[in-house]
């Protein structure tokens, strides 16, 4: 089973960019679709963005962060990529990234804290 672990998070400027990374750690990953998620304080966790498994080409956004966000992944350096772009503070919360197990997630990293400052 795959096991993931976040990185890149920080504090950021409204209207600045962060670019998050999930690491996989088994050689399995490219099966995978990889999903990112976040939690913001005292609210419930939230779809950000997911990378089907294969070549990645294949993409969907929550409408919140649509033509802002990229997700992407290298199967080789088994990771996944969450490029946040035009940051604002209502997208400050802790951001996760899991691997599809239907009808589920699973793989769930510990997050990584991503903070925007108005």
């Amino acid at each position: 089973q795959v096991q993931l672990v976040e990185s890149g998070g920080g504090l950021v400027q409204a209207g600045g960019s962060l670019r998050l990374t999930c690491a996989a750690t088994r050689r399995i990953f490219s099966v995978y679709t990889i999903g990112w998620f976040r939690q913001a304080p005292g609210k419930e966790r939230e779809f950000v963005a997911m990378v089907w498994g294969g070549s990645g080409t294949s993409t969907e956004y929550a409408e919140s962060v649509k033509g802002r966000f990229i997700i992407s992944r290298d199967n080789e350096k088994r990771m996944a990529y969450l490029q946040m772009n035009s940051l604002k503070p209502d997208d400050t919360a802790v951001y996760s990234c899991a691997a599809q197990s239907r009808p589920s997630w699973t793989g769930w990293g510990p997050g990584t804290p991503v903070t925007v400052s108005s």
